[in-house]
C-alpha cells in the first residue's frame, strides 16, 4: 500500500449522480444493506432475550445450525464494517474540495447539516418505526467526530481506526483478553478438581468455589421477566408493542451506545484510508485485489471458524474471539470488498454485480422499507402476527425471499426515478433546495466494451445500519 494517495477534484458542492458515480461503490452498498437483513430478521421475528441466552431454544435443527454458522460466519458485522468503509469513502466525496485545513466553510457546513438530518431519521427510525437496532444515529453521532481527520495521512488513518480492535481485544468494555486468561484459569482449575475426585483425593479448599462458578456459567437460561415482557408486547396493540422496542433500544443504548460510536468512527477512519489509497473505489490492480480477499478472508474466516466452534460446545471456556473478534470482522469486511472489486474488473462479474447498483443507490430508503415490513407488517401483532414461530433457517429464508424482492423493486425504481425517496428528501434538507426527483432521461447501461470502473469521478456512500 506504498502507492501515492488518490487526489480529489474541485468539482462543484453539488450531489453525486449520474455517469459520475463509481458503481462499485453503489455494488458495494447495495450487498452490505441487503446482507444486514439476514442480521436484522431475527430480531424483529423472535425472542431476543430468549436466543441471546441460548440461540439453540429457538430451533436447532440441522439446518437451523447451519443457517446460524452460516450468518455469523459472512455476515455478522461484516455488512455494517462495510457501510462504516463506505461512510468514511463518501465523506471523502462530500469534502474533496476542503482538502485543506481553510477549506470552503460551506463544505463543512453541508456535512455537518447532513448528518444532524441523519440522526433526526435514525432517532424516526427508532421512536417511530421502532426498530431498537437503528445505527443511523450511531452513525450520524461517529460522523460528528469524523470531518476533521480527513487531512490525516493513510497510514495514520490505519493505526488509529485499528484502536477499537486493540480495546476490544484487551477486554475495554468486557471480554477480550482479560476474560480469557480467567476462564483458562476456571478451566484448569476445574479439570484439576475433577481428577483430584476421580482420583479419590481430598478435594482442595478452592474446588467447589471452582465447580460452582463452572456451574453458574455454564447456565443459558433467558431472564423470564424480560421474556414474558416481550410476549405480552406482541399481543397487545402498538403502545404496548412501541413500549416494548423503546425499553430494549434504551438498554441498547445505555450499555452500548458509546462503544458503538466508537466502533463506528474507528471503522470510518480506515474507509477514509482506502479511500485515500484507491482500494476501496477499485483503482488497484486485479492482483492487489486476489491478495487482499486471501489475506482478509484467510484471517478472518479462520478466526471466525474457531470462535464459532469454541462457542457451538456451550461449554464456559475461554473464547478466542473475545481476542480476534473485531480484528477478523475488519478482515472479513477487507475480503468482501476486495472480491467485489476482483469481479468487477470482468465483464461478466460487472454483470452479475449490476443488478446491486440500484440497491446501493436507494440504500437509505431500503433499509426503512426494511423496518417498515419487519416491524409493521410481518411480525406485528396487527400485521400477519409470525413473530416467534421460525427457527434460524426459516428466517434466513424469508430474509433471502426478502433480499430478492428488494432488488427486483430498487431495479424498478431506479429506471423512472433519480434515487430513492429518503435519499431524494435527506438531499434537499441537505442542502436546502428541492433536488430532482423523476428521470428526465431513461437510465441506460454502461457500454460492454468500457468497464465502469474506469470513470474518472466518484459518487458518494449514503450510510446504512447494521
Amino acid at each position: 500500500m506504498g502507492r501515492a494517495v488518490v487526489e480529489t477534484s474541485n468539482a462543484g458542492l453539488a450531489p453525486v449522480r449520474g455517469k459520475a458515480r463509481i458503481d462499485v461503490l453503489d455494488m458495494l452498498r447495495g450487498l452490505a444493506i441487503l446482507g444486514i437483513f439476514y442480521i436484522n430478521v431475527p430480531y424483529m421475528a423472535a425472542s431476543v432475550w430468549t436466543f441471546s441466552a441460548d440461540v439453540r431454544l429457538i430451533g436447532w435443527t440441522p439446518a437451523d445450525r447451519d443457517a446460524w454458522v452460516a450468518v455469523n460466519l459472512f455476515f455478522a458485522g461484516t455488512q455494517r464494517c462495510l457501510l462504516e468503509f463506505l461512510f468514511g469513502a463518501g465523506m471523502m466525496v462530500l469534502a474533496r474540495k476542503a482538502m485543506t485545513p481553510d477549506g470552503p466553510v460551506a463544505v463543512a457546513d453541508l456535512y455537518y447539516r447532513r448528518n444532524l438530518w441523519l440522526l433526526a431519521f435514525g432517532l424516526f427510525d427508532v421512536f417511530v418505526l421502532l426498530w431498537p437496532g437503528d445505527i443511523l444515529h450511531i452513525y450520524a453521532l461517529a460522523a460528528l467526530f469524523l470531518f476533521p481527520f480527513r487531512t490525516l495521512g493513510p497510514k495514520t488513518l490505519v493505526a488509529l481506526g485499528l484502536g477499537w480492535a486493540v480495546l476490544t481485544g484487551l477486554g475495554i468494555p468486557e471480554y477480550g483478553a482479560r476474560e480469557y486468561v480467567a476462564r483458562t484459569e476456571l478451566s484448569q482449575r476445574v479439570e484439576a478438581a475433577e481428577a483430584r475426585a476421580r482420583a479419590g483425593e481430598a478435594p482442595a479448599a478452592a474446588d467447589a468455589a471452582a465447580r460452582a462458578e463452572w456451574r453458574r456459567l455454564a447456565v443459558h437460561a433467558p431472564d423470564p421477566a424480560a421474556v414474558a415482557r416481550e410476549r405480552q408486547a406482541h399481543q397487545g396493540g402498538w403502545l404496548p408493542y412501541a413500549k416494548n422496542a423503546w425499553h430494549y433500544w434504551s438498554y441498547l443504548a445505555d450499555e452500548w451506545l458509546l462503544w458503538d460510536v466508537f466502533e463506528a468512527f474507528c471503522t470510518m477512519l480506515i474507509g477514509v484510508a482506502l479511500w485515500k489509497w484507491g482500494v476501496i473505489q477499485g483503482l488497484r490492480s486485479a492482483r492487489f485485489y486476489l491478495w487482499l480477499l486471501v489475506a482478509g478472508y484467510g484471517f478472518g474466516l479462520t478466526a471466525r471458524a474457531i470462535g464459532l466452534a469454541e462457542t457451538l460446545s456451550f461449554a464456559p471456556g475461554p473464547r478466542s474471539l473475545w481476542v480476534t473478534g473485531e480484528f477478523a470482522r475488519i478482515a472479513i469486511g477487507l475480503g468482501h470488498l476486495a472480491l467485489v472489486n476482483l469481479l468487477v474488473k470482468s465483464r461478466l462479474g460487472s454483470t452479475v454485480l449490476g443488478v446491486f447498483k440500484a440497491p446501493g443507490r436507494m440504500a437509505f430508503s431500503l433499509y426503512f422499507l426494511q423496518q417498515i415490513v419487519g416491524m409493521y407488517i410481518l411480525f406485528a401483532p396487527w400485521g400477519f402476527d409470525l413473530w416467534g414461530r421460525f427457527g434460524w433457517a426459516q428466517m434466513a429464508a424469508i430474509s433471502t425471499t426478502g433480499i430478492v424482492l428488494l432488488v427486483a423493486f430498487a431495479n424498478l425504481w431506479m429506471r423512472h426515478f433519480v434515487s430513492g425517496p429518503l435519499e431524494w428528501a435527506w438531499r434537499s434538507l441537505a442542502y436546502v433546495q428541492w433536488q430532482p426527483m423523476v428521470r428526465t432521461e431513461p437510465s441506460a447501461p454502461p457500454r460492454p466494451d468500457r468497464s465502469p470502473l474506469s470513470r474518472p469521478a466518484s459518487g458518494a456512500a449514503p450510510p446504512a445500519a447494521r
